[in-house]
């Protein structure tokens, strides 16, 4: 895969909160947070371009770019951050304020009836069957309308993370799914298993508030 283009895009809209967060969570001085962001550049270039090209349409694609961008600062850390540091790093990283808008916008559009057309054919096309970078999942509608699951059996990222040896970081980036429900303001998320952590599948439960 290019670097130019949609990934370009994704990091040019994250590197600044990356970086600033780099001091904020591990009191990094702002000098060396600097470096650091330009090494992860040229670290997530080549992340990019050692993955496959993702089939027309896959959504999913920009989670691995998340991932990539993730993966690219941990290699250029001064040291290896726990799975607590990281996940505080990752949520103050990603929920930047245009992340908390369009998790709002998507919000309004959960549970029409439109959106469960949208997922049930989102899951009929299960890209992850074909590409170990992407996600394949069931739709599960939940009774009386209160709201659905998406149960995945494969997931790109715990694919990424393991080929870069960060697999057991991995849930750093799960717990993002209760952050961005948080911010929609209509959905409460729910999680019994997920793949990363050894679990039969992953669990995106997503129930209506009061």
């Amino acid at each position: 895969m290019k670097y130019f283009g949609a990934p370009q895009i994704m990091w040019n809209l994250f590197e600044t909160s990356f970086t600033k967060k780099l001091t904020k969570v591990f009191n990094i001085p702002e000098a060396e947070a600097k470096s650091i962001k330009r090494k992860a550049k040229k670290s997530y270039k080549k992340i990019i371009a050692k993955l496959p090209d993702f089939e027309k349409g896959d959504s999913f694609v920009i989670n691995i770019f998340s991932c990539s961008t993730l993966i690219a600062y941990v290699q250029n850390m001064p040291k290896r951050p726990s799975v607590d540091e990281l996940t505080v790093y990752y949520r103050e990283s990603m929920m930047t304020p245009l992340l908390k808008k369009i998790c709002k916008i998507n919000g309004k559009k959960r549970y029409t009836e439109k959106d469960h057309n949208v997922m049930q054919k989102t899951a009929a096309k299960r890209w992850g069957d074909r590409n170990p970078y992407s996600w394949s999942f069931d739709f599960l509608p939940y009774k009386d309308n209160k709201g659905y699951e998406c149960r995945f059996s494969t997931c790109g990222i715990c694919k990424l993370m393991n080929v870069y040896g960060l697999g057991d970081l991995t849930p750093a980036m799960c717990s993002l799914d209760y952050d961005m429900a948080k911010a929609s303001g209509v959905t409460k998320f729910v999680r019994q298993y997920t793949l990363a952590s050894g679990g039969p599948y992953c669990d995106c439960g997503y129930i209506p508030k009061k």
